[in-house]
């Protein structure tokens, strides 16, 4: 979702002087001296087709990729994880749930450290954390040892979630920066797609601790070439840790008519989306089905048509306006989630992908319009955010699971159907805001 944010950067990185850190030290902060001509032979900043480029975002890729694998490579499992520990539904999606809520919280922790310590520093620990942590699960006795690593998994991850792509606006050069952020969302998306697909695959051949294994040697190998190849921070200041001035930034977007509801709506978003991917697999295990586990684990293959989607609406959005365009995108979702209540596997299936088209397509425009909506310390606005976003997967995810040992599918689809209603009503809300001049011409 690990893939859908990237608009918010694309529009206001490039265009920055020196692009704030996740948590700027004040909002009347001094701005920084303007960057040399791109271009340039004495431009200090990374260029694009030199040495330190292409083993920046090769770093930069692995370590996406290896973030995201590691976080959603137990949905696919989850049915496992019910036959190995007696457990149900909604308990065993705890193993994502319980990653995903403390990196929520992480992502508001990490950024203002890493204002303070560094960028890689924080990013190479955070890698190597979670892809112990991962291997030390694999070998971990009972549920409740599994729950506590998938958690350190989880805080870890933020560490890369938060800083990776303030480390790119300090680093490359702004005329190649719309070009290093798409790398590095590619990894992301890939991350998460292949994570689940992997897992999805071998759960049918194999136990979940070798699964797991295997994806902490993946994680191991991604981090320590990012180790070796990422180029030192070459304009990091660092910065005091305030308590007051961290505050003042969080409540002056609060006091925004809009950045709040969009961070509900991101909230909604990914409730709705890890609450259909949690349990589609149970119910394409049952009959009428009956599919093998193997099987089921390729449904990740729709996640291609969600990294076309985040593109592609996100163009729309620039073209028609993102009032106009996310409520329509979120109708998509609806319709895919009502062909998933067919009894027919070739309606199941497309529904699953319309459902993801639409998912991404609304990310990418609630994202990029977090970035247009913020006037001042936008890094803290994309952070609040993602954190509602991830607290979202965690707490609608593990809802899920109860409205599915109540209701089977069609309870879990209800669930899914008020949660897009809710977010309908946000996106009705956020239309009928006044755009801000100084932000955008378009809203």
């Amino acid at each position: 979702m690990e893939i859908s944010f990237p608009e918010a950067y694309r529009e206001v990185l490039p265009r920055a002087v020196a692009a704030p850190p996740l948590f700027p030290p004040a909002v009347n902060a001094v701005p920084s001296p303007a960057r040399p001509p791109s271009g340039t032979s004495d431009s200090p900043y990374l260029q694009k087709n030199t040495r330190a480029f292409v083993h920046a975002m090769l770093a930069l890729f692995c370590g996406g990729f290896a973030t995201f694998a590691l976080l959603y490579c137990v949905q696919p499992m989850m049915p496992g994880f019910s036959q190995s520990f007696g457990l149900s539904a909604a308990q065993s999606s705890l193993v994502l749930s319980i990653a995903t809520g403390p990196m929520a919280l992480g992502l508001l922790i990490t950024g203002p450290i890493s204002d303070a310590v560094g960028r890689k520093p924080i990013m190479v620990v955070a890698l190597f954390t979670a892809a112990v942590c991962t291997l030390a699960g694999a070998l971990m006795p009972n549920w409740e040892g599994l729950l506590a690593m998938r958690l350190l998994v989880g805080l870890s991850l933020s560490g890369l979630a938060a800083v990776g792509m303030t480390y790119l606006a300090e680093e490359i050069d702004p005329a190649h920066m719309g070009y290093a952020m798409g790398l590095y969302i590619s990894g992301n998306a890939m991350g998460g797609m292949s994570g689940r697909l992997i897992s999805g695959v071998m759960i049918d051949f194999v136990s979940w601790r070798v699964v797991l294994l295997v994806l902490g040697v993946i994680a191991l190998a991604a981090a320590t070439l990012f180790a070796r190849r990422l180029p030192p921070s070459r304009h990091f200041e660092p910065s005091s840790l305030r308590p007051r001035d961290l505050y003042a930034n969080f409540a002056l977007h609060f006091r925004d008519p809009g950045l709040p509801w969009l961070f509900l709506e991101g909230f909604l978003l990914m409730g709705a989306f890890v609450t259909l991917f949690n349990y589609i697999g149970y119910h394409l295990l049952e009959a009428p089905y009956a599919l093998s586990q193997a099987v089921v684990g390729l449904v990740s293959v729709v996640y291609l048509a969600g990294i076309y989607s985040s593109a592609r609406v996100g163009a729309l959005a620039d073209l028609l306006g993102r009032r106009r365009v996310f409520w329509m995108v979120m109708v998509v979702m609806g319709a895919g989630l009502l062909l998933t209540l067919a009894e027919t596997l070739w309606l199941v299936l497309p529904g699953v992908l319309i459902f993801t088209f639409g998912f991404f397509g609304a990310h990418s425009v609630a994202s990029s319009w977090v970035g247009r909506r913020a006037l001042h310390a936008r890094g803290q606005a994309s952070s609040l955010y993602l954190a509602s976003y991830y607290l979202g997967s965690s707490v609608a995810g593990t809802l899920g699971g109860l409205m599915w040992q109540w209701g089977g599918w069609e309870g879990v689809v209800g669930f899914i159907g008020l949660i897009l209603a809710a977010g309908l009503a946000v996106a009705a809300r956020l239309a009928r805001l006044t755009p801000l001049q100084a932000a955008s011409t378009r809203h």
